[in-house]
């Protein structure tokens, strides 16, 4: 119930007062775990790790000055895959920041690199892959990036995530 609360927070308070950012640029967004968000282990739950990453990626859009755009023309993301390394824990009533960054893209899907961090450091880092859809069609890449208002090159993919791409081809195609 509390995300909830922090959605509506999210949308009331802070996209007035985000930063603006360029389309490459890292947000960043703080929390605090709450008891509600641990787990008997006394620590952040392994499931909200991805909904901190949505409100998260949420507001990077807001950073960026692209949700209101993207709502109004009704383009949602989706996520097609995440893959989670995770470093330290983070304790109850911690805060830490999320640094959500745009690494690139390819012909179909673009990719997102999020950080959680704290005084003590990193705790986990995520990379995620997503499309947009509108009416259950793919936002093309290239629209997007013009929606954008992007002019640049396309940044080159992280190592990691080039491998992790790859990773995720061999899976689908034994699984095919």
């Amino acid at each position: 119930m509390n995300l909830y609360f922090r959605l509506i927070w999210l949308f009331l308070w802070r996209m007035r007062h985000c930063r603006r950012i360029g389309f490459l640029d890292t947000s960043v967004i703080r929390y605090r775990a709450l008891p509600t968000d641990c787990d008997i282990n006394f620590h952040l739950t392994n499931s909200r790790y991805p909904a901190f990453m949505d409100l998260a990626r949420t507001y990077m859009l807001a950073d960026m000055g692209l949700l209101k755009k993207f709502l109004k023309l009704k383009w949602m993301p989706i996520v097609n895959a995440a893959e989670f390394t995770y470093i330290k824990d983070i304790k109850p009533l911690a805060t830490f920041d999320i640094e959500t960054k745009l690494v690139g893209w390819d012909e179909k899907y673009f990719y997102i690199e999020q950080r959680f961090v704290s005084e003590r450091g990193l705790h986990c880092i995520v990379h995620v892959r997503g499309v947009f859809v509108c009416q259950r069609r793919q936002v093309p890449i290239e629209t997007l990036i013009t929606a954008a208002n992007y002019h640049g090159p396309a940044p080159e993919l992280p190592a990691e995530v080039v491998k992790w791409k790859e990773f995720l081809q061999l899976k689908k195609a034994q699984n095919s």
